[in-house]
Parts: structure tokens; C-alpha cells; sequence
């Protein structure tokens, strides 16, 4: 079990990675970047191949997509500069707590 979650973190490592370049990207205009992208997002898909065998697929996409949005709301703060407002961290909280509350509760299958 210990390698899936592996998997999925790297998948949401990887999601946040091409979602970050999409704005250096500039409208895929520049290749490097761009092809960073894409590499970044076929791996995270790549990986959640072998993730949904283990896990519910609707636990995969729910932890894969929350702490994913999570982490670019964070690195967007922190790279971009953009605002977060108090009701935004809160609705962040409430996703972590979402996903551990998710997560604790799966039934896992073999």
C-alpha cells in the first residue's frame, strides 16, 4: 500500500508541476516549458493508472484533485503572487481534512 500512495503523491507532484508551467507556457508559445508540461501531465496520469488498481477510483480523483488544488493555490501565493483570502484558506483546510477524512475511511482492494 505504501507504493501506491507513493504513486499518487508523485501523480500530484507531477499535476501540479504541468499546472504550474501552464502560465510560463505562455499559450504553449514557448517549447521548453510547454514540453515540461506535457511530460509532467502524461507521468501523473501514467501513475494514476497503477493507483486506481489498489484504490476506489472515486477516492484517487478526490485525494488526486484536492490536494492538488491545495498545493497550486499555495505555489500560486507563493510564485505568482495572487491573494488568498480567509474564506479561501479556510475552503483549503476544509479540503486537506476532506481528503485525510476520505483517506482514513477507505476500504482498500487488492
Amino acid at each position: 500500500m505504501f507504493k501506491t500512495y507513493l504513486f499518487l503523491i508523485i501523480a500530484i507532484f507531477c499535476e501540479v508541476g504541468g499546472t504550474m508551467l501552464l502560465p510560463v507556457s505562455q499559450n504553449f508559445t514557448k517549447i521548453i516549458p510547454t514540453t515540461a508540461l506535457a511530460v509532467f501531465y502524461l507521468t501523473s496520469f501514467y501513475l494514476l493508472t497503477f493507483v486506481v488498481d489498489k484504490l476506489p477510483i472515486a477516492i484517487v480523483y478526490a485525494t488526486w484533485s484536492g490536494l492538488g488544488i491545495f498545493t497550486i493555490a499555495i505555489l500560486g501565493y507563493v510564485f505568482f503572487k495572487q491573494s488568498l483570502s480567509w474564506q479561501a484558506i479556510l475552503g483549503l483546510f476544509l479540503i486537506v481534512v476532506g481528503v485525510v477524512l476520505v483517506n482514513s475511511f477507505t476500504v482498500k482492494t487488492i
